[in-house]
């Protein structure tokens, strides 16, 4: 058996969390495992990261903040386990042949490390939203330039690629992506005015890092969700549609020129599209979660409510608006999550400043298509700042 080369980058995160039970069980398998690991990173968890490389016998560890170095070296001590600090670093580690490299570095953060590894020539499993909502029409072309496959790692786009398969999508009448709904599906748009962090913080169905828990109880994640299905699989915004779906078992459906419609289902558990990725093409056991659809008895679906979650409008209105409007937007979101979690704006006015700083950008001339990777992240840069101005203006 031939093993695959496996790198994280993001290893301390919730992706980079269920990737590593996966790849433990896997060595557990001893002459039958099929994967073995390279390289693992983190941002500033050198502790965590120390953790991850000894459990996985990795071959690198390398921590994006350069003041950790010293903690993770001395952690690593007495391994052969080679240590790096810093970006550019993680941009190295990312570039070290892989067979498979896991993009789960959270935000903007992720693109560059993630540039590096297609440059390389690895195939990309892509958890990090911003490669497609900062600069999806650069990065997808820079993986067609370098014919790297990019298998994504969302439960909902890895739902679709599963559907797909086979399938050309001049195929496609639609492409659905479920949203549970989050923590405030019921809520009237008065209780949402009054939202702690606290509440917004307990998802009903993930477990999942704080800022994508948040982007979920506002529906902004389903609204990024639906930017990178337009760069992933080439399909235009009219296209593509959201249900909420409470259940969270069904986690997308591709409904054909035909008529029929095809939904992929599966426990709420992210080893099974990170699994998916790693064994692709091929599939294996995993030890995932499974449900019985008789026990469950009934799944539901309704249309969001676009006025009581206003984020995912804006985010439907800045991909059908282009000129680099996701890239503003991505930007505007983190900085406005950060600002909720830190007790600075209030939830619902989290897509209130996100809509501002479009029109802000707007007006300054900014919005332009970005060509490259690199003016993505110069653009993003601005849009932050942009949103930073507006908050000290608040």
């Amino acid at each position: 058996m031939i093993l695959r080369t496996v790198s994280i980058l993001g290893a301390t995160g919730s992706i980079g969390d269920s990737a590593a039970d996966i790849l433990e069980r896997d060595r557990g398998l001893g002459d039958g495992a099929r994967f073995r690991v390279h390289a693992v990173t983190a941002g500033s968890k050198a502790m965590e990261l120390a953790a991850v490389a000894r459990r996985l016998d990795a071959k690198l560890a390398v921590i994006s903040d350069e003041a950790r170095y010293g903690d993770l070296k001395e952690a690593l001590s007495g391994t052969s386990i080679r240590v790096a600090a810093g970006e550019e670093a993680v941009c190295e580690a990312a570039a070290e042949p892989a067979d498979r490299l896991i993009s789960a570095i959270v935000g903007a953060a992720g693109v560059a490390p993630t540039a590096a590894g297609i440059r390389a020539g690895n195939t990309i499993a892509l958890a990090n939203k911003e490669c497609l909502i900062c600069a999806g029409k650069a990065f997808m072309s820079l993986a067609r330039e370098y014919g790297v496959e990019i298998l994504p790692v969302d439960s909902e786009h890895n739902a679709v690629h599963q559907l797909l398969h086979g399938n050309e999508t001049s195929a496609i009448e639609k492409i659905v992506l479920t949203a549970s709904g989050g923590p405030f599906r019921a809520k009237s748009a008065a209780e949402l005015e009054r939202v702690t962090v606290e509440e917004a913080l307990c998802h009903p169905t993930w477990s999942m890092g704080p800022k994508i828990t948040i982007d979920s109880a506002t529906l902004m994640n389903k609204g990024l969700e639906l930017i990178e299905a337009h760069h992933l699989f080439a399909v235009p915004m009219e296209q593509l549609d959201v249900l909420i779906h409470p259940q969270s078992k069904v986690h997308a459906f591709v409904v054909f020129k035909d008529g029929s419609w095809h939904g992929e289902l599966g426990a709420p558990d992210m080893r099974r599209p990170i699994a998916y990725c790693l064994n692709w093409p091929d599939r294996a056991e995993t030890a995932t979660s499974r449900f019985d659809l008789a026990e469950i008895g009934t799944l539901t679906f309704e249309k969001p409510d676009l006025r009581r979650f206003p984020a995912l409008r804006v985010a439907q209105e800045a991909l059908a608006a282009g000129r680099g409007s996701t890239t503003v937007l991505n930007a505007a979101n983190e900085i406005a999550v950060a600002a909720f979690l830190g007790r600075q704006i209030a939830f619902m006015a989290i897509p209130a400043l996100v809509e501002d700083v479009l029109q802000d950008a707007d007006k300054a001339g900014l919005l332009n298509e970005p060509e490259s990777v690199e003016s993505a992240l110069r653009l993003d840069g601005e849009a932050r700042a942009l949103a930073r101005r507006r908050l000290k203006a608040a």
